[in-house]
């Protein structure tokens, strides 16, 4: 069995989602933003988009994680942006059947929801049409379900589970 990456862009709900999709399937949760290096959340917090080469030693950690994961016969949630196909395909080349739950959000209310969380989060609202402009969209990509962002959690966590074969999944909880 392979592990989930919950992907979109800065305000979509990835951690939320994620931890009810961890929690329902019993599986790890890896928070993808913990890894990022001090100076890429420095940048961040200042404004500044981070570059290929700034994301490249985090894609690699992300990765291994994976990798371990999928050696292991242990999938795990990881939270990932995600945005560029070559960054998915980096962490697809660590786990071959590895899934993504693509959260689709409107540019208007990502914004809203990173500037309600400013003061508690290192990303600044001002990257947030960045995002957008670096986001290649993954729908016509195997191994990919669209959500909509803005549905109820539960939804969103139920919808997940059905998509990616949850019944399948479930039995990989021990």
């Amino acid at each position: 069995m392979s592990s989930v990456v919950v992907m979109g862009v800065a305000g979509c709900g990835k951690s939320t989602v994620a931890q009810a999709l961890a929690q329902a399937l019993g599986w790890p949760l890896l928070e993808g933003d913990d890894f990022h290096s001090d100076a890429s959340r420095a940048k961040m917090s200042q404004g500044v988009p981070l570059t290929d080469a700034d994301r490249a030693g985090w894609l690699e950690t992300l990765a291994a994680h994976l990798a371990l994961a999928r050696a292991n016969g242990r999938p795990l949630v990881l939270t990932c942006s995600a945005l560029k196909r070559t960054y998915r395909d980096r962490l697809r080349a660590a786990d071959a059947e590895l899934r993504f739950a693509y959260l689709q959000i409107a540019p208007a209310d990502a914004q809203a929801r990173v500037q309600a969380r400013a003061a508690a989060h290192f990303f600044s609202p001002t990257l947030v049409a960045n995002q957008f402009a670096t986001l290649e969209s993954p729908a016509d990509e195997a191994g990919v379900i669209c959500l909509d962002a803005l549905a109820p959690i539960d939804q969103l966590r139920d919808h997940a589970i059905h998509a990616l074969g949850a019944a399948a999944l479930a039995v990989q909880r021990a």
